[in-house]
């Protein structure tokens, strides 16, 4: 027999049945999240590859000017031309889905010192400029790719457990209080009916 009143298991059978519709929905929920994320993943990857392969091209075409200016102009002239501040890199941030990721990111670069020099190293200087900016708008990309990546990795997670652990629990705790529930009527049904054998 069990220890348990009637009233109370279906108190318990309604609050695991919440719950267990609230996991569902949680489950529905995630899932919803990562088609969302995957989508995003798709455009921020392509975005992001492009944006590396314009960099790349244009450190190359950078380092190919560097070569030049250096072989015409040498280093002690190559080092008077270059800027005597840093360059400064700006992101803006955005996102979507509670992540938050670079949407955008720009590099203001100071001028340069007046140097003479060749052609090339004017050259060398502009092709430098440019390749660092792509650089900076290559890392906010790889960045943005990244951190919406570990979300879906975390939401896939979060998924599976509730879908292999989380619903199977509680679809075993509402079927075990379904039966004593089971297990209570019938045996409330064989008392009243035994009591009306003795009436």
């Amino acid at each position: 027999m069990s220890g348990f009143r009637s009233g109370g298991s279906r108190a318990e059978r309604a609050e695991v049945q919440r719950r267990l519709a609230t996991a569902r929905r949680g489950a529905e929920l995630l899932d919803r999240k990562q088609r969302i994320l995957q989508r995003s993943i798709d455009g921020l990857a392509e975005r992001a590859d492009a944006e590396r392969l314009a960099w790349e091209e244009l450190a190359r075409e950078a380092a190919v000017w560097l070569r030049r200016t250096t072989a015409l102009d040498g280093a002690d002239r190559l080092a008077e031309a270059a800027p005597s501040d840093t360059a400064l890199a700006t992101v803006r941030w955005g996102g979507a889905m509670g992540i938050s990721y670079p949407e955008d990111a720009s590099c203001t670069v100071p001028a340069a010192p007046p140097a003479g020099g060749s052609s090339a190293l004017a050259y060398a200087a502009a092709a430098h400029r440019t390749a660092l900016e792509a650089a900076v708008a290559a890392a906010a990309s790889q960045r943005a790719l990244l951190l919406v990546s570990e979300e879906l990795a975390a939401t896939r997670t979060r998924q599976r457990a509730v879908e292999n652990r989380w619903i199977p629990r509680l679809e075993e705790q509402l079927t075990a209080i379904e039966r004593r529930i089971a297990e209570q009527e019938l045996e409330e049904s064989l008392r009243l009916r035994w009591a009306a054998g003795l009436m």
